[in-house]
């Protein structure tokens, strides 16, 4: 367990828990970004030349993707902070920087959309490294700080002088590479993956970030949107709509590789020399081998 005393409290846990239970109850882990994300990472994980036998998943879309784990002869164990997961999946309900697991028990954790809302983003990733075993993996997707760029220009525009917080503080691409390297984890690898929607309805794009568990969870005092700022960000919505009738939004997914430390890995190039893809990361052999 890490020391998270001194963290700052940004997000509310109740409030993040109570969240997720809404977003389980509405999507069950099948919206629209986590179904994207779960994908994702079963592509990659496909370019893994070794054997997985036990696996830690984390996040609303456990069920499916923990399914398909098990077709591929892993143990798989779910975790949430949604308690109602937990208990439709047989779960445990932990957080991300409090993982109640003995250190080396699982070969590769996936997180998935969970890993931005969390107070110790750098107390969970040492907790991952802890959590794995020599040469394990670790594979994380989240929604990256450049999304909803559209969205968030709107409400800015019609808070007008009395800005609120509406989406939380996300993670670019850069500073998540950064401290996936000070978590002690190896290899590592931030990408990500732009997408450019469109949505016919404001109702529609809030309820995307609703089955996500993506609703206002920051601490504090916690107030409704007021009616006449609601009105004016649909009336605004509206008229940034292109010929189509319908609103462009973008949105980024962050996907996270890293392994465990072991000495059989290859060292780390200078920063700022790789030359090396995703795809030769994940399919290494300088790595130890399932078979050690």
């Amino acid at each position: 367990m890490t020391d998270t005393v001194n963290v700052p409290e940004v997000f509310n846990r109740q409030r993040r828990r109570t969240v997720r239970d809404r977003a389980y109850a509405r999507a069950e882990g099948a919206d629209f970004f986590s179904q994207l994300m779960a994908e994702e990472i079963l592509e990659r994980l496909n370019l893994v030349k070794r054997t997985f036998q036990r696996a830690l998943i984390i996040g609303l879309p456990a069920a499916s993707l923990g399914k398909e784990l098990e077709k591929r002869g892993m143990k798989v164990v779910l975790a949430d902070s949604s308690a109602h997961l937990a208990r439709a999946l047989g779960g445990v309900v932990c957080d991300d920087d409090r993982l109640p697991f003995a250190d080396h028990s699982f070969d590769l954790i996936v997180n998935i959309g969970s890993l931005d809302t969390i107070n110790d983003l750098p107390g969970a990733l040492v907790l991952i490294r802890r959590l794995l075993i020599p040469d394990g993996l670790m594979l994380a997707a989240l929604v990256c700080a450049e999304s909803f760029p559209s969205l968030k220009s709107v409400m800015m525009q019609a808070d007008g002088d009395r800005v609120s917080a509406h989406i939380h503080p996300q993670i670019d691409v850069r500073t998540a590479g950064d401290l996936v390297a000070r978590a002690g984890l190896t290899l590592p690898v931030a990408d990500s993956d732009q997408l450019r929607l469109k949505y016919s309805s404001l109702e529609r794009l809030i309820a995307d970030l609703r089955d996500m568990g993506a609703s206002n969870i920051l601490s504090g005092r916690l107030t409704s949107l007021p009616r006449n700022v609601y009105n004016e960000i649909q009336s605004l919505f509206q008229a940034q709509a292109g010929p189509d009738g319908k609103f462009a939004e973008c949105v980024t997914l962050l996907y996270l590789c890293a392994w465990a430390p072991h000495p059989d890995q290859p060292k780390p190039a200078r920063r700022g020399s790789g030359q090396i893809s995703l795809s030769t990361t994940l399919s290494r052999n300088g790595g130890a081998s399932s078979d050690d």
